[in-house]
């Protein structure tokens, strides 16, 4: 039976009572300063998130939407979270609950949630839940949703009112901003010292359906008017590296300033998008930058991706996606990142799309494949894209199997944390994946990792000829993905799952690279720890080394060269 642990605290406005990560409880003012506000920081060569002065590799899990509005059901999940090794939760921060009255604020839901996460040891990520979510305002609170007068709608090109709040709308800026300002102050008054909160999303998924923009007077009068000059400015500064479709867009009009969007981009459903992305990215930014002048909290929003061949408002439309992230970095500079939700099947592809040099890297949600191949995305994802984090979306709602295979994982990642950190950006880390195409097409062609003088061959299929009981080609069950981590100049370890690698010297004067010493282990507290040492035929006669399907293995390889 679960322990039910109930939090005590005060509400808005007053100190939180609560059990601290370390130890009995303390009030938070009572509770020295400790390091700077968690934040972003470029570490030879990739951003990684600081906590508490140290870099922070951030292992995930998305709430379902309504998880986070029960105490109740919330209490039940913590145990299970953290059976999967989860260091952080992302759960919402929802507008109705929080201002329920115009003016009257109840930050108890947030307060339990901050509680009952340093009851567990864990971190949390906020998703700011208001004026949109997934494109719809279904969180503003009720005050808001029944004055349509004074909080308009967007509007569809026949000038019905949609289930969205109009960015174009003052009226709407502010409610939204006073709320995330008031929680964002809370936040500092109660967790500026112990740093339970780490970051903040603004908003969810903007964007806008079914239409590409929104249509209402006020936007139809904008459209007509001159694009601002803050955008044509930054365009202008930046049009060797625009997205390659607005900076044609903006080419085949005589890059034009000072004229209408049609008229500087053309009249397209593309154009449609621009427009949009300018305004819900201002609205937005302007939000972030509210709350982050009282809280300097890194933030970012994140995109619901497209799938191919939709028009925009056939998904949402104007959010941060690869095509407008010019008109997001234009319109919205206090925020530190965008961030992809990636369902598709084609990982590897999106993911880097997002993962842009000299910017943070962060999956906020992902899902809808095996709980393997979710985890071999993160081994990805934290290996070769530099990711500070990784997230799956509802893991509270996966089968006992995908949580197991999950934990599993998150588990050897947690081992490899202080690796994977130390060496992000610095050459001698490297992810495995194969990659997939939309359709779930696999491409299982073998790979290659450079570690001068070594060439790693690295296989997803048996090796016909050489590996013991392999008569022919056959790929290798489950999931394929990890990461290899350059411990010295002939040692590595190598963590994952479905793969086998072979090894080559490029060295002229012993051009065939042996295997030394396979050994099976873990990392505790950071200390290498032997298990089984691999050989015969476990690595087929010292040949290859084999990191079985359907579990996430972790190897200390050792390798020689001769002739």
């Amino acid at each position: 039976m679960l322990n039910k642990i109930k939090p005590v605290f005060k509400q808005a406005g007053l100190l939180l009572c609560a059990l601290s990560l370390s130890g009995p409880a303390v009030f938070a003012a009572d509770k020295p300063a400790t390091a700077a506000t968690p934040h972003l920081s470029l570490e030879h060569g990739t951003t990684q998130l600081i906590v508490d002065g140290a870099p922070f590799l951030l292992r995930g899990g998305e709430l379902e939407n309504s998880s986070a509005s029960s105490p109740d059901y919330l209490q039940e999940l913590w145990p299970r979270l953290q059976a999967m090794h989860l260091n952080t939760v992302l759960a919402p921060a929802y507008w109705e609950l929080i201002e329920p009255q115009e003016g009257h604020f109840d930050f108890s839901s947030i307060d339990h949630l901050v509680a009952t996460a340093r009851q567990h040891r864990m971190k949390l990520a906020l998703l700011w839940f208001g004026s949109w979510k997934n494109s719809m305002s279904s969180y503003a609170p009720a005050w808001v949703k029944r004055d349509q007068a004074r909080f308009p709608r967007a509007a569809r090109t026949d000038g019905s009112g949609l289930e969205i709040l109009s960015a174009l709308s003052q009226a709407n800026l502010d409610a939204d901003t006073r709320a995330f300002t008031a929680l964002m102050q809370h936040l500092k008054d109660t967790d500026a010292h112990e740093h339970t909160v780490l970051m903040v999303q603004v908003e969810n998924e903007v964007g806008m359906l079914p239409e590409a923009r929104d249509h209402s007077a006020a936007a139809n009068a904008a459209f007509a008017a001159s694009v601002p000059a803050r955008l044509t400015d930054y365009l202008a500064a930046h049009k060797d590296a625009l997205a390659p479709p607005l900076r044609q867009a903006w080419q085949a009009h005589g890059y034009k300033t000072g004229a209408s969007w049609a008229a500087t981009f053309g009249e397209s459903p593309q154009t449609d998008e621009l427009f949009n992305a300018w305004t819900e990215a201002s609205y937005t930014g302007k939000v972030a930058a509210s709350g982050k002048a009282v809280y300097a909290l890194p933030m970012f929003v994140n995109a619901a991706l497209m799938r191919p061949g939709r028009l925009p408002g056939q998904y949402p439309s104007g959010g941060p996606l690869p095509q407008v992230f010019d008109v997001w970095k234009a319109a919205a500079p206090a925020l530190d990142f965008l961030a992809p939700d990636l369902y598709f099947p084609n990982f590897v592809e999106w993911a880097n799309k997002y993962a842009r040099p000299g910017q943070a890297f962060f999956i906020p949600e992902t899902g809808r494949v095996s709980a393997a191949d979710i985890a071999a995305n993160a081994f990805y994802a934290f290996g070769s894209l530099r990711a500070m984090g990784f997230s799956p979306y509802a893991p509270e709602f996966l089968s006992a199997e995908d949580t197991a295979t999950l934990g599993e994982a998150y588990g050897v990642i947690e081992q490899l944390s202080p690796l994977v950190l130390a060496n992000q950006g610095t050459g001698k880390l490297v992810g495995i994946r194969t990659p997939t195409a939309f359709d779930g097409t696999v491409d299982l062609s073998p790979q290659q990792v450079a570690f001068d003088p070594y060439r790693f061959d690295v296989h997803f299929k048996q090796l016909p000829g050489i590996s013991v009981g392999a008569k022919e080609e056959a790929e290798l069950p489950g999931a394929h993905g990890g990461l290899i981590v350059r411990l010295g100049a002939d040692e590595f370890i190598v963590a994952g799952t479905g793969m086998i690698l072979t090894f080559v010297s490029k060295d002229p004067a012993n051009p065939i690279a042996g295997i030394e010493s396979i050994q099976e282990g873990q990392y505790e507290g950071g200390v290498w720890k032997a298990g089984r040492t691999i050989n015969g035929d476990d690595s087929n006669q010292g040949r290859e080394l084999r990191l079985p399907s359907g579990k996430f293995g972790v190897f200390r390889v050792r390798l020689y060269r001769y002739h």
